[in-house]
């Protein structure tokens, strides 16, 4: 019999050495908790800042999560993404094998986000 999937959600951000950066992440974490009640949610962490990767999907999926899908916070897909990103994505898998990750587009990359941003650019200019 096959298990039922349970999903989750991982929001990934660079970090920074000062916390407070972490601010707007949160934020959006809460309206992301207020929109879906039910679905696990994380943020995690490049560098500097915890949770890391790693603990944020181990404790979702010491939750129940079986399937967690990553939203890499970023604008686009340089370095961190394309070396660093997958390499903490290789150990987690290695540490978590019963679950399944799905990795979205590098948020900045995503059309609907960039109208968005575009449109609280230019919103107060007559």
């Amino acid at each position: 019999m096959e298990s039922m999937e349970r999903r989750a959600l991982v929001l990934y951000a660079h970090g920074a050495r000062d916390p407070r950066w972490a601010e707007p992440f949160e934020r959006l974490l809460m309206r992301i908790r207020e929109k879906r009640p039910s679905l696990p949610v994380a943020l995690a962490f490049l560098d500097y800042l915890e949770p890391d990767l790693m603990n944020a999907a181990q404790a979702l999926v010491r939750a129940g999560a079986n399937r967690i899908r990553i939203v890499p916070l970023f604008f686009g897909r340089g370095g961190h993404l394309r070396e660093d990103f997958p390499n903490q994505l290789e150990a987690v898998r290695t540490a978590v094998p019963d679950a399944q990750f799905e990795i979205a587009e590098a948020a900045g990359e995503v059309d609907s986000v960039l109208e968005a941003i575009a449109e609280f650019a230019v919103r107060d200019i007559r």
